[in-house]
C-alpha cells in the first residue's frame, strides 16, 4: 500500500501544453490528435489526447485523476528526443514559467540544498555555480534566509539570474544528460515506433 501512495504522489497534476499536433505524430500507425506537454510539479513530459481542438500551445491543463475538462487520455511520459522541434522550443519558456509561479519552492532550493557527497554540493549542479558562487549562496543564506530570487540575485554577487540557473538544469536532466537528478524525475527512455 506505501508503494502504490508513493505512485499516486508522484502524479502530475497540471500541465504546460508544449504542441499540439492536431493529426498526432507522423510515426504513429493511428492519427488521432495529440498534445505534448511539460508537468508543473516534477517536469514530467507526457504525451496526451486532447478533448478538442480548443487547446493552446502554453496553456496550462489540468491532467490530474480528476474530470479533466481539456485532456481525455494520458498516453505516456516522453523522452526528450521524442519532443517535436516545436515542443522543443516552448520547453525553457515553460519551464521558467513554471519556476516564478512556484517562487517558493524554487527559493527554498537555494536555502536548503546540502551536499551530494563529501566532494560535491548539489548547488553545484546548477550551470555557472562554482565554489565562489557556492560559498557567496552558502554565507548569504546563513545570515538570513533567501525569501525571492531577487533577495538570491541582490545578496549573491555576479550570480547570474536564479530561474535561468533552474530553467537550465532542468532542461539539462530532461535531456538525460546528468549524473544527479535534483529536479526532475529520471527522464523516460526513448520510444522506438
Amino acid at each position: 500500500m506505501p508503494e502504490l501512495e508513493q505512485r499516486r504522489e508522484n502524479l502530475e497534476e497540471y500541465a504546460i501544453v508544449l504542441d499540439y499536433l492536431h493529426t498526432g505524430r507522423s510515426s504513429s500507425a493511428r492519427s488521432e490528435p495529440v498534445v505534448q506537454m511539460v508537468g508543473e510539479e516534477k517536469f514530467t513530459m507526457l504525451e496526451a489526447v486532447p478533448k478538442s481542438p480548443e487547446i493552446k500551445i502554453g496553456e496550462r491543463v489540468y491532467i490530474g485523476k480528476g474530470d479533466r475538462d481539456k485532456i481525455a487520455i494520458i498516453k505516456g511520459r516522453l523522452a526528450y528526443s521524442d519532443l517535436t522541434e516545436v515542443a522543443k522550443s516552448e520547453l525553457m519558456a515553460s519551464v521558467s514559467n513554471i519556476i516564478k509561479a512556484n517562487e517558493k519552492k524554487f527559493v527554498d532550493i537555494f536555502n536548503n540544498a546540502g551536499p551530494l557527497n563529501i566532494r560535491m554540493h548539489s548547488l553545484e549542479l546548477l550551470p555557472g555555480i562554482g565554489k565562489k558562487h557556492l560559498t557567496a549562496i552558502i554565507d548569504a543564506r546563513e545570515e538570513k534566509p533567501f525569501d525571492s530570487f531577487k533577495d538570491i540575485a541582490a545578496r549573491v554577487p555576479l550570480l547570474q539570474d536564479p530561474v535561468k540557473l533552474l530553467a537550465e538544469r532542468v532542461i539539462l536532466e530532461l535531456k538525460g544528460e546528468s549524473r544527479f537528478y535534483i529536479l526532475t524525475k529520471f527522464p523516460a527512455r526513448e520510444h522506438t515506433y
